[in-house]
């Protein structure tokens, strides 16, 4: 059975036909047409699948669709401004935190919302934000030192300002 489901995506209101059991990545990849999110294990251990449901990272695998009706969604699309990177998205690229990048939607909004709310996360609680994304190809030393340097970057211009 088709439902409506109304959310609003990246800023942008959306109405998609989905069916009851079709789940929320499924929904932003194929009915709003957001690649950015990946399909990885679809059991929620992965987090390729990582987006923000109402400021909150979720794993869009492990939730049905019509779930999210009404909620605001943010992939990683979002997470620019046009051509201008996130310092997120800036720091990963200078520390070279990625190499196939299929991890790299989950790790990127992870570290966003780690700043936005931990700004002064200590080592414990950076490994502990990451632990629910898995990388198959860096070994995680250049994720962790990325994501540490977003933490040291936004402590510093905190005080700065």
């Amino acid at each position: 059975m088709s439902c409506p489901l109304r959310l609003t995506v990246n800023g942008v209101p959306r109405c998609v036909e989905v069916e009851t059991q079709t789940l929320l990545v499924h929904a932003i990849r194929e009915q709003v047409g957001l690649t950015g999110t990946h399909v990885g294990c679809l059991t929620g251990d992965c987090g390729a699948c990582t987006v923000m449901v109402d400021g909150e990272t979720t794993k869009s695998c492990s939730v049905l669709a019509l779930s999210a009706e009404g909620t605001e969604v943010e992939t990683v699309e979002s997470i620019a401004d046009g051509d201008e990177l996130h310092p997120v998205q800036e720091v990963f690229w200078d520390e070279f935190a990625f190499q196939c990048g299929f991890c790299l939607p989950g790790m990127l909004l992870t570290a966003k919302e780690l700043v936005e709310q931990q700004p002064d996360a200590d080592e414990g609680e950076i490994l502990r934000a990451i632990n629910g994304n898995l990388c198959r190809c860096t070994g995680y030393n250049t994720i962790v030192a990325a994501v540490r340097r977003v933490v040291r970057e936004a402590r510093a211009e905190r005080g700065a300002g």
